[in-house]
């Protein structure tokens, strides 16, 4: 994900500055600011690109990501998420799990969807804004085509109508449900109006008497779900939005469900491929993310094979020569060059902002950058593709924030890298368990630099 050498930033707001060192002080990935980071990921941009150009357009496209744990497939979508934004899309990101969201229902996902949606100007949830925005551009339609104020509501009604027509033959309640809405918010009644918008962003357990106010019954199922994310799409092409980037992230955590969740799972996928690819979303961008075991092996993909079919991708050649225009892309990973190359970019990145800028690229030089990343790398085992979160982390918040902070600290001197169990993710633990051997505790390791 990153050339070997330093990329220096441009010129770079303290704002975004801010956001990307603080999230690699946590040990996560940044929400945005991702273009200061992405320096080797030009490689996909012309292909990626055209796919998001193709979706605004009124196209859809699904893609599959793959990578080993720590090859940056969370840090690749949210760049790829960013760069829909610059395009006015919008954005969900939406973690797959058992417990929280199971893919195998997609009323659920629908949900999260909403709640996490986000655009250039609204944070999540944005559900309420788009919606408030599509109702403004139809009364502006509306007054457009010649309508006088007195008849404005029952103009607006038949626009609604005609735009969701296609939509109403699956999902009329999507309808139903945002004129219930409209009909609460000119009617003053902003509490039943937020319960109408909860129901339709699939939320459960709503109060029967504001669903009655609507004309709606009941939850969102799995089938109607399929309904309302068509819906939602048309509301955002209406309001001015040019699409909707989805990612669905981890999916690889169905190989650990249980087998007939599964295999419905599974199968749920398969018919989201099926729907983006017969043109039922115009304007949707999914993609997924897992792990190679989960593409190929025999508790993941490999288990429904019309799946697998779906997804099958030749990844025999030399990575150079991966297509990134196929269905399923795979990202290399890092290997000890690209680790240091990243580490010079963050360093330069961090002493832009910097007391004494000069101090921190002279105490934190390129050797030193480099043997933190050797030494990060070696209490994982030598597994560099999962040395990335940990190596930023240290870097930053062990590291430069005390050359910053504090004018006699060398790191050479003053500072041995430990790396405590508390700190590590369950794939890092058990990488720092074979080098220490099983007997010993995370908090045993302590290297010297």
């Amino acid at each position: 994900m990153s050339t070997p050498g330093s990329q220096r930033p441009a010129q770079v707001s303290a704002a975004r500055r801010r956001t990307v060192i603080d999230a690699l002080r946590r040990g996560a990935v940044p929400d945005s600011g991702l273009d200061l980071l992405a320096t080797g990921l030009d490689r996909f941009e012309a292909a990626q690109d055209a796919e998001l150009d193709a979706v605004a357009s009124g196209g859809s496209v699904f893609k599959a990501v793959r990578g080993e744990y720590g090859s940056g497939k969370t840090f690749f979508t949210r760049w790829l998420g960013e760069r829909a934004k610059r395009r006015n899309f919008a954005v969900a990101e939406i973690q797959i799990s058992e417990n929280e969201t199971p893919l195998h229902r997609l009323e659920t996902v629908y949900r999260r969807l909403t709640e996490r949606l986000t655009t250039s100007s609204f944070p999540p949830s944005a559900l309420r804004p788009v919606v408030d925005a599509w109702f403004y551009a139809l009364e502006e339609d509306a007054l457009a085509a010649g309508a006088t104020e007195e008849d404005l509501a029952s103009e607006v009604e038949k626009l609604l109508a005609a735009r969701l027509a296609e939509v109403s033959r699956h999902a009329p309640s999507f309808a139903t449900a945002l004129r219930g809405y409209r009909a609460a918010l000119a009617d003053g009644d902003e509490a039943t109006a937020a319960a109408v918008l909860a129901w339709l962003g699939g939320q459960p357990h709503v109060a029967a008497s504001a669903r009655r106010t609507a004309g709606v019954r009941g939850d969102l199922d799995h089938f109607g779900a399929l309904g309302f994310l068509q819906g939602l799409l048309t509301v955002l092409r209406d309001s001015g939005h040019t699409g909707l980037f989805v990612v669905l992230d981890e999916v690889e955590t169905l190989q650990r469900v249980r087998s007939d969740a599964r295999d419905k799972a599974l199968n749920a996928l398969r018919q989201l491929i099926d729907e983006v690819h017969s043109g039922r979303f115009p304007g949707l961008y999914l993609v997924i993310t897992g792990t190679p075991a989960f593409y190929d092996g025999q508790q993941g993909v490999q288990r429904l094979a019309p799946l697998a079919q779906r997804l099958a991708t030749d990844f025999t050649t030399d990575t150079r020569f991966d297509n990134p225009r196929a269905v399923q892309i795979r990202l290399p990973g890092f290997n000890q060059e690209s680790l240091v190359g990243l580490g010079l970019t963050i360093r330069d990145l961090y002493a832009g902002a910097a007391e004494m800028p000069e101090r921190v690229r002279k105490v934190v030089d390129d050797a030193y950058v480099a043997d933190l990343a050797v030494a990060v790398g070696g209490a994982l085992g030598g597994k560099v593709g999962v040395a990335p979160r940990l190596f930023l982390k240290k870097l930053v918040g062990d590291v430069l924030d005390r050359v910053d902070q504090f004018d006699d600290f060398d790191p050479r001197q003053h500072y041995r890298l430990t790396v405590a169990g508390s700190e590590l993710t369950d794939v890092e633990r058990n990488l720092a368990a074979t080098v220490f051997g099983d007997s010993a505790s995370a908090d045993d390791i302590d290297l010297e630099l």
